[in-house]
């Protein structure tokens, strides 16, 4: 394993699904979960002390796309500084490709996979550091489940297609990691989106899917 000590080291490299986001039916203003509520948390909880969570979820990023509205949401553009800050690492989990669906990127899902495979790439080619010799970490992509029906008219514009999209990222994610040889796992075969914003997870999502991503990270770094 890439981590010099006993305690192995996962990153969670996502979006406002990752950092907590508290979906409210105007969609802003909003809340963080607690630690122990987000699925970071649980699967830091349900993994014990043998293994170190970090997480990293920026609301509203993307994958490989430059946001208009904000210039620190691309994906890409901060991954590599954020893996070399915290080697060693052992498994890099990246679920992101929501934010991507957004009308205004005019991205498909194929474009959208393309975007993931720039991150990929970043973690496989991450080995070194900086002035370090670590070895690069085992990549897990992790494909958002589908979002729902949004209530708010803002949010509906802006997601325009979104639904259809997101629907299609699982095949398209599972054909890239089966290409560039890293793990997939479906959010999607676990939870739905079930927040009232229709954009993010319940308590019991957050729970679901850290309890289901609990098993698979054991697995793979049994």
């Amino acid at each position: 394993m890439a981590s010099t000590k006993t305690t192995k080291r996962v990153l969670c490299f996502g979006d406002s699904l990752t950092w907590g986001w508290v979906p409210v039916e105007d969609g802003v203003p909003t809340q963080r979960y607690g630690p122990d509520v987000r699925w970071t948390g649980v699967l830091a909880d349900e993994l014990g002390p043998n293994y170190t969570v970090i997480e990293e979820g920026l609301s509203a990023r993307t994958t490989t796309a430059d946001d208009p509205s904000d210039p620190r949401l691309n994906g890409s553009a901060y991954l590599p500084s954020c893996l070399a800050s915290h080697l060693p690492l052992d498994l890099v989990v990246i679920m992101l490709g929501t934010n991507d669906t957004k009308a205004y990127f005019h991205r498909e899902p194929l474009d959208i996979a393309m975007g993931m495979g720039v991150l990929v790439t970043q973690v496989l080619g991450s080995a070194g550091g900086v002035g370090t010799v670590y070895p690069a970490p085992r990549t897990l992509v992790v494909a958002p489940p589908p979002v729902a029906a949004m209530p708010h008219p803002w949010f509906a514009m802006i997601f325009a297609g979104a639904q259809e999209k997101t629907a299609a990222l699982p095949a398209a994610y599972s054909a890239l990691a089966s290409f560039m040889k890293v793990d997939f796992f479906d959010a999607g075969s676990v939870i739905s989106t079930d927040g009232v914003d229709g954009i993010h997870f319940t308590e019991q999502n957050n729970r679901d899917l850290g309890l289901a991503l609990t098993t698979k990270v054991r697995t793979l770094l049994a």
